[in-house]
């Protein structure tokens, strides 16, 4: 698993994992230049039961990465909350949204919510409808159906950015 080289178009997909819906985001880069191409979000029934419900997410996010091709996946690092049996849920869904780009083959980077909201928004702690807004201005073609996917596409945004600033820092180091 190896990433491509920076100048070369690359397609990257965002992924928010949660056991209600998955979001995914699919965006295009080339240098600074950034590109919708599509988003939306996986949504297993209520009523399956766990298993279930990760095998619905893995098929979900299996079809996007074989439509879409992408040749770098994003995802976000779990947020640990008081109620530790949904922490270890939502884990394993993360689990999943990270196995599906690894089984073809694809490069995985993990971002932390704070780090996602302060390179879309500029502030760590930012709102949603602040990312959302953003959003329409970076990506004026996107029309995100859910909060799950303009936050998918906030996280491969996310490595947009800081795919570029890693690649420049070796650049620099080999000088």
């Amino acid at each position: 698993m190896t990433s491509q080289p920076i100048r070369s178009p690359v397609r990257i997909i965002g992924i928010d994992p949660g056991l209600r819906r998955t979001g995914w985001g699919v965006i295009e880069t080339e240098g600074n230049r950034l590109v919708y191409i599509a988003c939306g979000s996986v949504e297993p029934p209520d009523n399956l039961p766990l298993a279930s419900r990760l095998l619905a997410i893995h098929e979900g996010l299996a079809a996007v990465l074989g439509d879409y091709k992408p040749a770098e996946a994003a995802v976000e690092q779990t947020f640990v909350n008081k109620d530790g049996a949904a922490t270890l849920k939502l884990g394993q869904a993360r689990g999943v949204a990270m196995l599906a780009p690894a089984m073809f083959g694809i490069a995985i980077a993990e971002y932390a919510p704070n780090q996602v909201k302060k390179t879309v928004v500029g502030a760590g702690h930012a709102e949603k409808n602040q990312i959302q807004v953003m959003l329409k201005i970076l990506l004026p073609k996107a029309e995100p159906p859910s909060a799950d996917a303009a936050d998918a596409l906030a996280i491969a945004i996310t490595h947009a950015h800081h795919r570029q600033s890693a690649a420049l820092r070796l650049k620099v180091a080999n000088l």
